[in-house]
């Protein structure tokens, strides 16, 4: 894989796909949300030594993601995040605040 390589994804590829990265010996680096006009964009970065991958997932605003908090724990802070902020469905999460992750004055302010 090269530097700052980018693969489209579908739904049904996301755990596949990360299970994919964790055997390869990448680490999560982070995951971010970016809402569209269809739903949501989300990008799933990953590094090892200086290489970086992401993995790019577009979703309907009814789609819900299975998480890959059992893969890397620490995705259940970017999983919690997504689903207080932009309303993102995040099924399975390991460690799920059920949108309280945040105290914030507006429930999912990026919807």
């Amino acid at each position: 894989m090269t530097d700052g390589e980018l693969i489209t994804i579908t739904l049904s590829d996301l755990v596949p796909k990360v299970l994919q990265m964790k055997h390869d010996g990448y680490r999560l680096a982070q995951i971010c949300a970016v809402r569209t006009k269809e739903g949501y964009e989300l990008s799933y970065s990953f590094a090892k030594e200086y290489d970086m991958v992401n993995l790019r997932l577009a979703i309907g605003e009814d789609d819900e993601v299975t998480s890959i908090s059992d893969i890397y724990e620490p995705a259940f802070l970017y999983e919690n995040e997504m689903v207080d902020l932009f309303g993102v469905k995040i099924k399975l999460i390991s460690l799920d605040y059920q949108g309280k992750l945040y105290r914030i004055a507006k429930e999912t302010p990026f919807k």
